[in-house]
């Protein structure tokens, strides 16, 4: 009875090696060891435990005195560590147990050394060792049971050989103590190989479902990330058409239409609430389109005074087969506002362009009996006597006038492609110059020319270019006084030549600034307010810009600036 109670506590001690590992991952253990559980916390866990239960054995094995057979299982921990841990570990617990019995044996025997220590073993488990971390769990334990069975065996036979002539037992007895040792020792090798894949396959799963989880998080964050990027207002509905998420662009587009809405104002709440109480229904059919018949529907709603075009998609639950539930929707709500806006101005642009073709047409037909008349004006003027002459002068100025105005109309309302070739723009300006100088001169006013030297070659209508100088000169002449100075510059901007057309009148009005480029705007007695509009017409034509500058009481500045 007292050797098989000595059997059982060195099994204990030999096993607690293994079954004490899970305490590392309780307490202030795991809590100092966070950064170590992944890489190989239950090898140091099996190490620390390892040397403990080695010492532990041997200390029983030197001091019981079972006849003449103390046997250590402190073999069975240290062959475990060895085929489980690193080779730095291994090799440390190797040192380490025979230090042990350096330290705590009594005395000094070859058979005794051999025995306790088991070092016939040590070069058996480490060539097993490589090879060992690839075998399947039936041949792990295989192995390991083999390996500890010999080493008893060996140091039972050595026990019973070599005894020496102290008190002893019969050999029967011997071979039975040593059989129980051997046993025990199996048992313990078996249970701690079971248990210890075990852990390592409950290891496996925990770390793969953490890996999982945090892999869930990552993209969750990610798909969040990407939702509120998306330039659409999106939400999702339960199974009930309840507001399960919003993401930043819905929740703008709620605060726009309400203020004071805030996210938790939206969550939980039918997704009716995004469109006006008149087109609720509409929204609650398309949702139930989606939630039932797992239909895609799409429809156009209006909310104050802004227009969404609303879409709504079925989210079905992740199933393998082909009959998959449908679990809730999505809205996906554009604001199309300004899209219907655009379409709005388009539609007019298109009748106004069809009424400016018809009045084209129209005013170029007048044009004919307007000669005719003039013609047969003259013709009387010629017969009638000279008293009349002064009716007839209005008559025919009146008429020109009219014409002119046909003419400025005809030329702003064509949109013919201008016919373009390389021209300089200083060579246009001087074959205006002697006009400009002769108006000029009729009025008491000067012209000043500031031409750059390195304005390069544009490609332009030479004819229509003209016109827009003559304009714009000429509406500088008529807003100054006698003695006023008119200044023709050109200059190179950055990649752009601007053609400067400067008067010191009295300038123009702000409010009137605005208006100047629209057709029929004037601010003279007897203009047409198709000149600026015509010159806009032509330099829009040559891909340029026109722009004013002007301050009341110092002058105006036209600047028509062309791309090089």
């Amino acid at each position: 009875m007292v050797a098989l109670k000595d059997i059982l506590l060195q099994m204990l001690l030999a096993g607690a090696a293994v079954f004490l590992i899970p305490l590392f991952h309780l307490g202030l253990i795991k809590q100092t060891m966070t950064k170590l559980e992944r890489t190989g916390m239950m090898q140091i866990g099996l190490a620390i435990t390892s040397a403990l239960s080695m010492l532990l054995c041997l200390l029983f094995a030197l001091h019981a005195n079972i006849g003449n057979i103390p046997i250590s299982l402190s073999i069975v921990p240290l062959t475990l560590a060895i085929l489980y841990c690193k080779p730095a570990i291994g090799l440390t617990l190797s040192i380490l147990h025979l230090l042990y019995y350096c330290l705590f044996a009594h005395s000094y025997n070859l058979y005794e050394f051999l025995v306790q220590t088991g070092i016939l073993l040590y070069p058996i488990v480490w060539l097993s060792a490589g090879r060992f971390k690839h075998y399947t769990r039936t041949r792990k334990m295989t192995m390991v049971i083999s390996i500890t069975a010999t080493g008893l065996i060996v140091a039972s036979l050595l026990c019973i050989l070599l005894m020496d002539s102290g008190p002893s037992l019969t050999l029967f007895p011997s071979i039975l103590i040593t059989l129980g040792y051997s046993l025990g020792a199996i048992m313990v090798a078996a249970c701690s190989v079971l248990w210890i894949e075990h852990m390592k396959h409950y290891r496996g799963l925990e770390q793969h479902l953490s890996e999982v989880h945090h892999q869930y998080i990552s993209e969750t964050e990610q798909l969040h990330q990407i939702l509120n990027a998306v330039p659409l207002s999106i939400a999702t509905v339960d199974k009930q058409g309840n507001v399960k998420f919003v993401n930043d662009t819905m929740e703008q587009t709620a605060k726009e239409q309400l203020p004071c809405t805030t996210t938790p104002d939206l969550i939980g709440h039918p997704a009716s609430q995004f469109v006006e109480q008149a087109q609720a229904d509409k929204m609650e059919r398309s949702i139930h389109k989606a939630l039932v018949h797992g239909e895609v529907d799409g429809l156009t709603v209006r909310y104050g005074s802004h227009v969404f075009q609303s879409r709504t998609v079925p989210i079905y639950a992740f199933s393998t087969d082909q009959s998959r539930e449908v679990t809730g929707a999505m809205l996906i709500i554009q604001d199309i506002t300004e899209l219907e806006m655009l379409r709005s101005e388009l539609d007019n642009v298109d009748r106004l362009s069809l009424v400016g073709q018809m009045a084209a047409s129209i005013t170029h037909e007048v044009r004919n009996p307007m000669a005719v008349v003039r013609g047969f004006l003259q013709l009387m003027q010629e017969k009638s006597p000279d008293t009349l002459d002064h009716y007839y002068r209005i008559v025919l100025e009146e008429l020109d006038r009219a014409n002119s105005i046909i003419n400025d109309f005809l030329s702003l309302a064509q949109d013919r492609i201008a016919e373009k070739e390389e021209y300089q723009l200083h060579d246009i300006i001087h074959e205006l110059s002697p006009l400009l100088w002769a108006d000029a001169n009729l009025r008491g006013q000067s012209i000043e020319l500031m031409l750059a030297h390195n304005v390069p070659k544009l490609h332009l209508n030479s004819k229509e270019i003209k016109q827009v100088v003559l304009n714009l000169a000429r509406n500088g002449m008529e807003a100054m006084c006698e003695k006023g100075v008119l200044t023709l510059e050109t200059r190179v901007v950055d990649d752009k030549v601007e053609l400067c057309v400067r008067d010191t009148g009295l300038g123009i009005p702000q409010v009137a600034q605005e208006k100047l480029f629209e057709p029929f705007y004037t601010t003279k007695a007897k203009g047409t307010g198709l000149g600026l509009s015509m010159c806009l017409s032509i330099v829009e034509r040559h891909n340029g810009t026109i722009t004013v500058e002007s301050e009341e009481g110092k002058g105006t500045t036209f600047k028509v600036a062309f791309e090089r």
